[in-house]
């Protein structure tokens, strides 16, 4: 179901995106519409499959100790049997965060995010083990990350 947005909805995603919590009253005088009316956009927009969840931004260090790894796997072929259950797979893997098929040198890039290395690196000898049909893969381990955003600029997107 492809949904015609206008500027209001724009405005209505940018302000969620930067506060899922905000309550609907703030929210419609943020972008300018009664209460009841801004809440029946958000409802259209989320059985459309827009809006597709409300979450909380961790700081996992304040938590946790953890690794992000980001891996480029490649496959073996291209036969739409070994993708799919590549992508299975990876969808079993709670430390599986993203999985992207890209197109370049590799087939999938993947981010983990792991208890340690050697808890990834278990995570990756057992997905070689299970004849995925992975010929190779590289992985690079995230230093620090000094730009993460969660809010899209959806006026340069839209």
């Amino acid at each position: 179901m492809t949904l015609k947005l206008d500027r209001i909805d724009i405005n209505i995603l940018g302000e969620l995106m930067k506060n899922g919590r905000i309550s609907n009253v703030r929210l419609s005088e943020h972008v300018g519409l009664s209460a009841s009316p801004c809440l029946q956009r958000i409802k259209r927009m989320e059985a459309a499959g827009i809006i597709t969840g409300y979450g909380a931004f961790l700081d996992l260090s304040k938590v946790s100790q953890t690794v992000t790894v980001f891996t480029e796997f490649t496959l073996s072929d291209h036969r739409r049997e070994l993708f799919s259950r590549f992508e299975q797979e990876m969808g079993r893997i709670p430390q599986v965060t993203e999985c992207h098929v890209v197109s370049g040198g590799y087939d999938y890039l993947v981010r983990f995010t792991a208890r340690g290395v050697a808890e990834y690196q278990e995570i990756v000898e057992t997905l070689l083990e299970r004849n995925l049909g992975i010929s190779q893969y590289f992985s690079y381990i995230v230093i620090k990350s000094p730009i993460q955003r969660h809010a899209l600029p959806l006026d340069d997107l839209v």
